[in-house]
């Protein structure tokens, strides 16, 4: 089998801080790092280093070319990212505190000017049984999703960040749900309804510290999987991780459980170190640290 993801590219600019900064204040930062980024991008990288195989669908600009040479770099299919002339990669700046907290502005470029013809022509090379994975930082969420159902496609949708309409137009054709604590309130909020009464199948919430729990509406059931405990140094692309290695994990045949299991070992690691896509732990590594 093998997965889709519909996801952005982004350059990061990391500043270390003594503290996120208040309104109107001015910190100068005690380091400063550029790497590779982007919800789709750390997904695709935590999906490779899991051991499945990805094909990324995005877009950078013309300085983005190193961004999409370190994804070959990592395992991922590049053919399905297009270089736009007239577009900027997507990029973020990232304040990240003592505490592994973060604070971050993003920039979309390149990733908001997909094409339906760009998402159309990727997933025409899609079998049925194959994954689709998704966020909130393209452009085409919906259309994607509406002919990876018709392929017969599993649709995986990562509600973040957080937009009212993108998660209305994709509901209706997802098979999984992730989103954090946050994000569920305010899509119950923006809903007018409890998540159970969507209409999908199977909603896993994240819980930072306190793991994770696994809504199985069809079966009617609902589990929670703890945390690790691990001392954070930064938390950025976490969540990315534990979405990507979930999704890995599922498209290898692994029981959701399980998959929850190697999702949550891997988001615990990722948030011992500093960096984003570059630092996403491999099993090897998940395997050394001896979290679960």
């Amino acid at each position: 089998m093998a997965v889709w993801n519909l996801g952005s590219i982004n350059i990061d600019n990391v500043y270390r801080v003594s503290h996120l900064p208040a309104p109107g204040e001015t910190l100068h930062a005690a380091d400063y790092t550029q790497g590779l980024g982007g919800k789709g991008a750390n997904m695709s990288v935590a999906i490779a280093r899991a051991a499945a195989r990805v094909t990324h669908i995005g877009a950078v600009g013309p300085e983005g070319a190193w961004t999409v040479e370190r994804l070959l770099e990592y395992g991922v299919d590049t053919r399905r990212i297009a270089t736009l002339s007239d577009q900027a990669t997507g990029h973020a700046n990232i304040a990240v505190d003592e505490a592994g907290e973060n604070q971050i502005i993003v920039f979309s470029g390149a990733n908001r000017a997909l094409t339906e013809d760009m998402i159309g022509s990727a997933l025409s090379d899609a079998a049925a049984g194959d994954f689709l994975v998704m966020q909130n930082e393209t452009n085409g969420q919906g259309y994607a999703a509406e002919i990876a159902k018709k392929l017969g496609l599993h649709v995986v949708y990562a509600a973040a960040p957080f937009d009212a309409d993108a998660v209305a137009e994709v509901l209706p054709f997802t098979d999984l749900l992730v989103l954090n604590e946050v994000e569920a309130q305010q899509l119950t909020a923006a809903m007018k309804a409890d998540l159970t009464d969507l209409g999908v199948e199977s909603i896993v919430v994240t819980l930072g510290g306190d793991g994770c729990r696994w809504l199985d509406v069809s079966g009617g059931s609902e589990t929670h999987m703890p945390a690790i405990p691990v001392t954070p140094v930064d938390t950025t692309g976490a969540g990315d991780t534990f979405t990507g290695y979930l999704v890995a994990g599922l498209d290898r045949g692994l029981p959701m459980l399980q998959a929850l299991s190697l999702a949550t070992q891997a988001g615990a690691l990722m948030v011992t170190r500093k960096g984003t896509a570059d630092v996403i732990p491999d099993l090897k590594d998940i395997e050394d640290a001896r979290l679960a």
